[in-house]
């Protein structure tokens, strides 16, 4: 058995369900532990990333509606932090259960990933990401005013803090994961998509009002640790063209050409598919030899067994 150096992403249902209580989002992992766990079973490393889109709003929230002059809000790149640290407790949790379970001895730890981003990124801009809770247009102005956020309107709504999310260009903390892995470890890293931080000239970091993209963090942290695979899990088994049209169809082995005409056609829905599928072809142009998938965290034994979900390869 030739052991495979894994990147697996987790999307977003592998933890959250309808139920935000932390006891539900705890219940959540310990499925989604079992699933990959089947994984260490076969022989794998694995390093772990996870969103925390939910979490960190849910978190915001209750920081503005407590925020007073003794007990002030916290900024994002905080909160962002903090929800990386609670997540990656309730998983490795888990999954030091489920390895327990197995007869597998091997430790998990996770990393409060700082992952670096570029200060002159357009992202910084053109602030895109929205965070926190709707507003009304007069109750919007009114914030921006008090805290000079920018707000938008969402999709009718309602208005919105908007916030920057730029493309990660590095991971501060790459050589503790490196050596993390070599030791053994099981590594839950980049959660959320990390700390974002900008890297002063004279070295110093400085954490910024951001939100990074959690597939492609995993994609740099993939290429950093020189994974075999990389693998994107979302809600569905398979990525679909036409989806939910008479002619959809279903990509099962598909080429970095292909893929970049179909997201030139539209196929893929922004701020949904269309991230993990450039996450992975990234990864894959990258690193031409190695390979990702995209497919459902239920379907990883299928993919352990042949390869099922969507294989994305260089040609």
């Amino acid at each position: 058995m030739v052991k495979r150096k894994i990147v697996v992403a987790l999307g977003g249902n592998a933890i959250l369900s309808s139920d935000p209580s932390a006891a539900a989002q705890k219940a959540a992992l310990v499925e989604t532990a079992k699933h990959l766990v089947k994984l260490v079973k076969n022989g794998d490393e694995l390093i772990i990333t996870h969103g925390n889109g939910p979490q960190v709003g849910n978190l915001l929230l209750q920081n503005l509606a407590a925020d007073s002059e003794k007990n002030p809000a916290f900024p994002l790149d905080t909160l962002v932090a903090m929800t990386e640290g609670s997540i990656g407790f309730w998983l490795q949790n888990a999954l030091e259960n489920e390895l327990c379970k197995a007869g597998i001895d091997k430790e998990v730890v996770s990393v409060i990933t700082q992952v670096v981003v570029d200060q002159d990124d357009p992202a910084f801009e053109n602030l895109s990401k929205p965070i926190g809770p709707f507003y009304s247009e007069e109750e919007a102005k009114a914030e921006a005013e008090k805290t000079g956020a920018t707000f938008k309107e969402d999709s009718g709504r309602g208005w919105r803090k908007v916030v920057a999310s730029p493309k990660p260009i590095g991971i501060k903390e790459i050589g503790s994961i490196r050596s993390l892995l070599e030791a053994g470890g099981l590594v839950i890293a980049a959660g959320g998509g990390g700390v974002p931080v900008i890297q002063e000239e004279d070295g110093q970091l400085r954490g910024v009002e951001a939100v990074i993209d959690k597939d492609f963090a995993s994609q740099v942290l993939a290429e950093l640790v020189d994974a075999d695979l990389f693998i994107v899990l979302t809600g569905v088994d398979s990525v679909f063209v036409n989806y939910n049209q008479p002619d959809q169809k279903k990509l099962e082995r598909v080429t970095v050409a292909e893929l970049e005409t179909y997201m030139q056609e539209g196929h893929f829905a922004p701020g949904s598919m269309l991230p993990k599928v450039q996450a992975a072809v990234a990864f894959v142009t990258h690193k031409p030899e190695s390979k990702a998938v995209i497919t459902s965290l239920e379907n990883l034994g299928a993919l352990i067994e042949n390869d099922s979900g969507t294989i994305i390869v260089k040609g």
